[in-house]
């Protein structure tokens, strides 16, 4: 299957119908059509079936689109990674990060690369843990830094740093006078926080059990900074990183849980591409603003 074919499959599978992908692959209907009928000729089978005016993949279309859609994803990644040679960054440093860490590690850590390496460019982009993964397998970037440090088999992580959850509530909120809080402190409030199935929820989990408690928050969050809206609102309060400069936001005040519980921060690499000389030089950068946050770091 060639590379416009395998674009135009991809798409199709996406989309459902020769419409929809003709219009992002911003070709004619035609065309695109005329494209399918190469590919199937060429592979010896049907990928599609028309089903009252829409697209519905062959049992071999299903099995087919997995392994297609990966290498369709590392062809936008040489792509792109082609245009910016072009433009003559091949300096560029390409790194993705989830929320909490690109708000606080990844702009210190900038700051110190850019004034040793001002002509380089950086390309940073916020993303989930698993569109990290999937970015850092198709070398769409090389650096990635999530609060989690579980094991993949082909990738590298490396625990660089811990962030400790913290109580946020709202302002003149009764719970605000004390100087920490527990669960029992929050037994009555409507607890928002992560999702049992997140890292931070599993600890929290973990650490209420050992109480005699049972972890069900009443809002769950992906992010940490999704709860910021619904403190500031009064709707309950959060049990979220202290990764975030929470004092920078108003309406809201910050108070340390007990017991203290500490949520990894990991710099990922892919273990199939070793990192450029630059990216090398970030990773430095990245391992050095993660240790200044810990208790004692400088």
């Amino acid at each position: 299957m060639q590379a416009r074919q395998l674009e135009v499959f991809c798409m199709l599978m996406r989309c459902g119908t020769v419409t929809g992908a003709a219009a992002m692959l911003n070709i004619s209907q035609p065309a695109l059509s005329q494209i399918l009928l190469h590919a199937e000729d060429q592979l010896g089978f049907k990928l599609f079936d028309r089903v009252r005016g829409r697209l519905v993949p062959t049992q071999e279309a299903n099995e087919l689109y997995p392994e297609a859609e990966r290498i369709f994803a590392e062809l936008g990644a040489l792509r792109r990674r082609t245009i910016d040679m072009r433009h003559g960054r091949t300096g560029l440093v390409r790194l993705a990060a989830s929320a909490p860490p690109s708000m606080s590690i990844v702009p210190k850590a900038l700051t110190a690369f850019r004034e040793a390496h001002p002509d380089i460019v950086v390309r940073s982009l916020v993303a989930p843990i698993a569109n990290i993964l999937d970015m850092l397998r198709s070398g769409d970037v090389l650096l990635g830094v999530a609060m989690n440090d579980m094991p993949h088999h082909d990738i590298d992580v490396e625990t660089v740093g811990h962030a400790e959850l913290v109580c946020l509530l709202p302002e003149r909120h009764r719970l605000a006078e004390q100087d920490e809080l527990g669960f029992a402190d929050l037994a009555e409030e409507t607890l928002i926080s992560y999702r049992v199935d997140t890292l931070p929820g599993r600890l929290l989990a973990g650490a209420l059990e050992a109480e005699g408690g049972i972890y069900a928050p009443a809002v769950e969050i992906d992010l940490s900074i999704t709860a910021l809206p619904f403190v500031r609102e009064g709707i309950g309060v959060a049990v979220v990183d202290g990764l975030l400069p929470w004092s920078q936001f108003s309406g809201i005040v910050q108070r340390p849980f007990r017991p203290s519980i500490r949520v990894p921060i990991a710099i990922l690499t892919s273990k199939e591409r070793p990192l450029s000389g630059s990216h090398a030089l970030m990773r430095d950068c990245l391992r050095r603003a993660a240790h200044a946050l810990e208790p004692g770091g400088s």
